[in-house]
């Protein structure tokens, strides 16, 4: 009983926690229900109306197009960055080489660069490329900004792996990547998950490398895309909502169903023995 009511102020801040976090996403959802005028008579009300045109609306403008941009553009730079980063972490953390430690700090000093100045040059070599207005232009920027922080959590989580396994391998006669590849790469994938999920996150949100490198609407992504559903006087915030909405699902589902391996893949290194 003693124990319950301690636990009472826990629950009670669980529960407003819950109410400011999760709030905004049911008004966007109740938001994008409504028509107009029923969003301009009763702003703050919660389902006021059931209103599905907005839905069509948003799709009639293009947002299955942003879609798929966006889903193409994402998948293939974090299954690149996936790839890549478990190949430099095998070695930064299983194998003592002379410039070990300084390539390791070499490559996390990256998550220290800001974007913002490498626009211009990404720019100026994207056109010097013929990337410019191509969907492909992005991948650059994305794969070499979400290797650093995606090389910091595999060789941490890969150093916590036992070296019995890899001398077992090495007594059957594996070399450095049959262990890799048979050993490690099956027991990374916690951390895989969480690097997939954080990466996905932050590419699918991404803006101002698809605004300065995109500028045709068949070439945009959906972040970009949705500056469409702004008019020049006026915004149609209901039908804004509906586009949002959308746009968050796809979010909403990955980490709902990998939630648990994303957290045992960031805290995987915290701990060592």
């Amino acid at each position: 009983m003693i124990r319950t009511l301690k636990k009472i102020p826990l629950y009670g801040l669980a529960l407003l926690l819950l109410v400011f976090t999760g709030y905004p996403f049911v008004y966007m959802i109740s938001t994008s229900l409504k028509d107009q005028s029923t969003f301009y008579e009763k702003p703050f009300a919660i389902f006021a109306s059931l209103e599905l045109g907005n839905y069509a609306a948003v799709f009639e403008m293009g947002l299955t197009r942003y879609f798929l941009n966006s889903i193409l553009v994402s998948i293939v730079a974090v299954f690149t960055v996936m790839f890549i980063a478990a190949l430099a972490s095998y070695p930064l953390s299983r194998m003592n080489f002379r410039f070990n430690r300084p390539l390791f700090l070499l490559f996390i000093s990256g998550m220290m660069l800001p974007i913002h100045a490498t626009l211009i040059p990404v720019f100026k070599l994207s056109q010097n490329m013929g990337l410019y207005d191509n969907l492909w232009a992005l991948l650059g920027p994305y794969i070499a900004f979400s290797l650093p922080i995606s090389i910091f959590i595999l060789t941490q989580f890969m150093q916590e792996i036992p070296k019995s396994l890899e001398e077992a391998a090495k007594i059957d006669g594996c070399s450095h990547f049959g262990i890799f590849w048979r050993v490690m790469l099956p027991m990374l994938t916690p951390a895989l998950m969480a690097v997939f999920i954080y990466n996905f996150i932050n590419l699918w949100n991404e803006f101002i490398f698809a605004l300065v490198l995109v500028s045709s609407p068949e070439n945009m992504t959906l972040p970009l895309g949705l500056q469409n559903f702004y008019g020049e006087f006026s915004v149609n915030v209901p039908g804004l909502m509906a586009a949002l909405t959308l746009a968050s699902l796809p979010l909403l589902v990955v980490y709902l169903f990998t939630q648990e391996k994303v957290v045992k893949g960031l805290t995987g290194g915290a701990v060592k023995g």
